[in-house]
């Protein structure tokens, strides 16, 4: 995205109108035959043999044009902390979610009647129903689609983070240097773009299914209609008396596990000798859109939202149209 001087002083007033006119954010209500996804751990064995997991490398192809190429002078620290996440140089890292890596295959071995198993599980954005990142973020920057994939729009996002603050499993990964508020340097609003998975939506608007789940081996992901995955996901559960995530966590999610092992005893396992704060867990999480003293703070930081929303959205179309 390129602007100019002319694009800025026309952001600047827009941005100065919507102080005067407020304007709500609309969601998308979820459609009767949105999309869910199933995720089988007994199917999943991590593609041993391979240096990196299939699901993961369709994942990184698939998604290459979209990673963020930073200015490295404007990678500088998040006013007023003395810090910035840069990841690229780490590019290549598969280990976790970065903003170049939107999925990866936690490992973890849990005892099971006396005996260690090793569990291989594709972690990614959960798509919860009721997004706080979506409810949350100052910008109006992430929102869920009424099919189902909740996404950020990078070419709006400040990257203030506050998506991962609310995320039960930390989802969305920062990267500086990129973004509007490299435009609007020293402005202290933020320090990037948020990036995660967002279900490959271009994909699914053609009726396609995401780069991950054509490139499992085992078969251990499916994508479906709501209802028919949730039918299939109980049914797997029973057929393996097993258990089930993701139907009621965090008020329901887009995303559902079915596992041999009680999801309890995987968190668990997950959490042991690890800091907890780092790992990213199989929990029952609070729900952040519970909270009034979050729902307080969002609503104060309201104002600033219309003002940086207005202008990134007016300098974004102001362009788009010079460029015609």
């Amino acid at each position: 995205m390129k602007f100019s001087r002319r694009s800025f002083l026309a952001g600047v007033a827009a941005a100065t109108a919507a102080t005067v006119v407020p304007k709500g954010r609309a969601q998308a209500a979820l459609a009767d035959d949105s999309y869910a996804t199933l995720i089988d751990l007994t199917r999943c064995d991590g593609c041993p043999g391979k240096d990196t997991p299939a699901c993961v490398s369709a994942c990184r192809r698939h998604n290459a044009s979209r990673f963020p190429e930073p200015d490295p002078a404007m990678l500088k620290d998040y006013w007023p902390q003395k810090s910035h996440e840069d990841w690229s140089g780490r590019r290549e890292l598969t280990e976790r979610l970065t903003p170049y890596n939107w999925l990866f295959v936690q490992k973890v071995t849990v005892e099971v009647d006396g005996q260690p198993q090793e569990l291989t599980i594709p972690r990614r954005c959960m798509h919860c129903d009721n997004p706080p990142c979506v409810k949350l973020c100052p910008f109006g920057t992430a929102k869920k689609d009424k099919d189902g994939p909740v996404h950020i729009d990078p070419s709006l996002c400040f990257g203030g983070a506050k998506c991962r603050t609310v995320c039960p499993w930390d989802v969305p990964q920062r990267q500086a240097g990129v973004g509007v508020y490299t435009y609007l340097d020293p402005a202290p609003v933020g320090g990037g773009v948020m990036y995660k998975c967002d279900l490959c939506r271009d994909d699914l608007a053609r009726g396609e299914k995401p780069a991950c789940m054509t490139a499992c081996p085992q078969g251990a992901m499916h994508i479906g209609h709501r209802q028919d995955i949730l039918r299939q996901a109980e049914a797997l559960a029973v057929s393996y008396s097993g258990h089930l995530y993701g139907k009621t966590e965090h008020g329901g999610t887009a995303t559902l596990y079915v596992s041999k092992v009680p999801f309890d005893q995987i968190d668990a396992a997950l959490r042991q000798g690890t800091d907890s704060a780092k790992v990213m867990r199989l929990h029952s999480p609070e729900n952040a859109l519970e909270k009034q003293s979050t729902l307080a703070k969002a609503a104060l930081l309201a104002p600033v939202a219309g003002v940086v929303g207005a202008f990134a959205a007016t300098v974004s179309k102001r362009e788009k149209n010079d460029e015609k």
